[in-house]
């Protein structure tokens, strides 16, 4: 069976270039929207252009202007969304446009909307590792680690490649279809504290340990810009509370190293070795 072909819009985005890239590794024909601004921004005009090299099809389009949109979604089976959607800046809503377009094209047989995080009633399903979870910093620490509560509820962590080779996965997978996947490699269900105890292992390093209850940690968002107290609610919802793994993962959906045990997923202790 021929593989979709697959429109990725938000495609220069820190998710949607893994998106490009895998849909290119797993060999669909892919297509990448890009607004005319972008040729004013030489970093994002020089990765179209490595796409285009490694063989997507760049094509113009805007959410003001919606024929081009449409004339876009001709051409394409699969729609991936990755349009920002963080609390720093937020152009979701602007997907409602690509809807409507999707429709009026009328020929696509899947959409996936930009909601590659935590499950939106939960709240972000993968998050950048290197950091040790510490606000702020986004390489290990060498010295100091904030441990929040006891360090003892886990966690989910996910190599943002891997989610691009899952969700290329599922597009042509009629078990994903209209359901919700999520990705839970079992070598990644980790505490915070058995991450800091593997970093301290690997690096030979014994860092200082400050534990921060959830009232005092919550207490220090009142004094902090309101798109930072959205990105510090995060970190309750999932150091706190354990919303990422907290539930059993219903008949509505999918587990997706589950459905495709051949991705050799990145664990933790590889990913942690790049700070070496």
């Amino acid at each position: 069976m021929a593989k979709s072909r697959v429109l990725i819009v938000g495609g220069t985005g820190y998710i949607g270039r893994r998106f490009v890239k895998a849909s290119l590794a797993l060999g669909h024909p892919t297509f990448v929207l890009f607004r005319p601004q972008v040729v004013f921004d030489i970093e994002k005009v020089h990765m179209l252009l490595s796409f285009k090299q490694a063989g997507a099809k760049l094509l113009e389009g805007s959410f003001e202007e919606p024929h081009s949109l449409v004339a876009a979604l001709k051409q394409v089976d699969v729609v991936i969304s990755a349009i920002a959607g963080n609390h720093f800046t937020n152009q979701i809503l602007q997907q409602l446009k690509l809807v409507e377009a999707i429709k009026e094209a009328g020929n696509i047989k899947r959409f996936l909307p930009s909601e590659f995080g935590m499950d939106p009633d939960r709240m972000e399903n993968a998050m950048e590792p290197g950091g040790l979870a510490q606000l702020g910093r986004l390489v290990p620490p060498s010295e100091n680690v904030v441990i929040y509560g006891d360090g003892n509820i886990k966690a989910v962590w996910v190599d943002e490649d891997d989610i691009g080779i899952y969700t290329l996965k599922t597009i042509d997978d009629p078990l994903t279809l209209n359901k919700t996947v999520y990705i839970r490699p079992p070598q990644n269900i980790l505490s915070q504290k058995e991450l800091v105890e593997m970093w301290e292992q690997l690096s030979g390093i014994t860092l200082k340990k400050t534990y921060i209850s959830a009232e005092d940690f919550l207490a220090g968002m009142k004094d902090q810009p309101y798109e930072h107290q959205i990105g510090i609610s995060h970190f309750y919802h999932i150091f706190y509370r354990g919303d990422l793994c907290n539930f059993e993962i219903g008949p509505d959906a999918r587990e997706a190293t589950e459905l495709y045990p051949e991705v050799d997923y990145t664990t933790m202790d590889s990913y942690l070795k790049r700070y070496l």
